[in-house]
């Protein structure tokens, strides 16, 4: 018995521990630093070294590994589904009883072999579901990657700290440098492959939340 109440306590405590998990820093989405130049001059006493060059006629925009550039994120997505569906059956069985003699089998006056049988069936059902979703704000992230046909891989984070709680938006994704604004942003529809979220924790964030106890009984797995 006390086995088995040392394994109980074990087990509550680790879904206690499990769902007491908040959000925290993602170090993968953590800023890319640029390769850093070497300050030393080759000795070649040449005065134009590659590298050190300033384009004159070139919109100063995110293009290599470490340059950041900003989302502007305009998510909003809606969608909305219904269904119905009515179906009926009747079936109907009459079969009169075999005959001895010219004459039916009968018990009291009453046919005994004959099958007279009715089923009827009917379903009606509907369904209607809807979800709309909407995020807007800016995120200034790196470049993490140069790729071979020339787009960036970005990603980054942000962390906002509000009274009793911090909130954090992250997004990672893949851009065209042509889609890139003059003035060094670019909108979040525009980002290929992204992967946008957005989260909190604290007193707010763990308030919202649901118990584990009242998710189970949430869930498919429970018993009634």
């Amino acid at each position: 018995m006390n086995s088995l109440r040392n394994v109980s306590a074990a087990l509550v405590a680790a879904l206690l521990g499990a769902c007491a998990v908040t959000p925290s820093m993602d170090h993968s989405y953590d800023a890319t630093w640029p390769e850093e130049v070497n300050a030393e001059a080759p000795p070649d006493g040449a005065i134009y070294h590659t590298g050190g060059d300033v384009p004159l006629f070139e919109n100063a925009v995110a293009r290599r590994v470490g340059d950041t550039v900003t989302i502007n994120l305009v998510e909003s997505t809606q969608a909305q589904k219904s269904s119905s569906t009515k179906t009926s059956k009747n079936t109907t069985i009459d079969l009169p009883g075999p005959t001895v003699f010219g004459r039916p089998v009968t018990v009291n006056g009453t046919e005994i072999l004959g099958v007279d049988a009715k089923n009827a069936t009917k379903f009606d059902g509907s369904g209607d579901s809807a979800q709309s979703n909407r995020l807007q704000g800016n995120v200034t992230v790196t470049v993490a990657k140069r790729l071979a046909n020339g787009n960036l891989l970005v990603r980054g984070q942000k962390w906002i700290g509000i009274n009793q709680g911090r909130e954090y938006v992250r997004i990672q994704g893949v851009i065209r440098p042509i889609d890139i604004q003059a003035d060094n942003t670019i909108p979040s529809y525009k980002v290929a492959d992204a992967t946008i979220s957005y989260g909190g924790q604290g007193t707010l964030a763990d308030a919202n939340s649901m118990s584990w106890f009242a998710r189970f009984f949430n869930s498919k797995w429970a018993p009634f």
